[in-house]
């Protein structure tokens, strides 16, 4: 566990290079967006003082493990720049819940943001996602599989969609059968034998896996009304190979889905000036939310 922690907060130091952003911004923290087994769930909200009416949620999580300490202002500031209100999502962790409960604790978030879009002074109809590693892979679950809500449903959150209309994240698994090559078992097996309380028991048996690894790799629910991707890996990365992204790219043009893959070369799992890779991310939903062509 605290090697899953470590991870995060490597993570999220190395998005954010600096402590805190000179962005004027209010936070409001632990807001309550759910309730697990009697835990409750939480985000953060950062409203910049010059919102720009739109919404993005970002991803908390580093070994599916998620943290209230790892979230970081400096992380969001080219998205606060840009008067993106961010919501800093905090999931169930493993190894207590699998990645498919997990899923479940993103579609409760997203859902609560959209109910509560007028509260925040948000688009209901425009959110964005955002994250890396285990956090781009809950951003591409979100991007393939977000869903109409339950309209019979007692609490009017779970009447929501989860849909997500843009996505732009880091180095995300996308297929776990097909890990760093065709045939490379990745279910909590191998390469990520160190993650293996994420997958759960049906990681136990071969047949297990390959039934899980479909159920939880974004690759096998693409379609061409996805929400726009961006994905930005580099090709040195030693945790999730670019080989992810490659496959993911190839089953979007297969499919007819927007899909773009920018590569770092000589980078691993994270590197120095990412922050100017966030300018990115906030090009591509100036773009894909709010219909602004070009990049700033």
């Amino acid at each position: 566990m605290r090697k899953l922690f470590s991870f995060l907060l490597v993570l999220s130091t190395t998005f954010s290079l600096a402590a805190e952003t000179n962005v004027p911004f209010k936070r409001t923290e632990d807001v309550i967006y759910g309730r697990k087994f009697g835990t409750a769930l939480t985000l953060d909200v950062f409203q910049p003082e010059k919102a720009n009416g739109f919404g993005v949620l970002f991803m908390v999580s580093g070994g599916f493990f998620s943290s209230h300490d790892a979230i970081s202002a400096g992380t969001y500031k080219p998205l606060l720049e840009r008067g993106y209100t961010v919501f800093a999502v905090v999931h169930g962790s493993q190894p207590k819940f699998t990645i498919s409960e997990i899923e479940q604790d993103i579609h409760r978030a997203t859902r609560f943001v959209r109910h509560n879009a007028a509260r925040f002074g948000v688009n209901p109809d425009h959110l964005g996602i955002t994250g890396g590693s285990a956090g781009g892979h809950l951003s591409l679950t979100m991007g393939t599989q977000g869903a109409k809500g339950n309209p019979d449903a007692k609490d009017p959150i779970e009447k929501e969609s989860s849909a997500i209309q843009a996505v732009a994240c880091f180095y995300p698994p996308t297929d776990f059968l097909n890990w760093g090559k065709a045939g490379e078992d990745g279910v909590g097996f191998g390469p990520t034998a160190q993650f293996q309380p994420a997958f759960g028991p049906r990681n136990a048996t071969a047949e297990g896996r390959q039934i899980l690894g479909k159920e939880i790799s974004p690759l096998y629910f693409v379609t061409s009304n996805m929400a726009p991707t961006l994905v930005i890996h580099g090709d040195a990365d030693r945790l999730v190979p670019l080989y992810q992204a490659e496959i993911f790219k190839k089953r979007c043009e297969e499919m007819g889905a927007p899909y773009k893959l920018i590569v770092r070369e000589g980078k691993d799992h994270g590197w120095p000036g990412m922050d100017a890779d966030m300018k990115l991310f906030a090009d591509w939903f100036d773009e894909h939310l709010r219909g602004i062509k070009e990049a700033k």
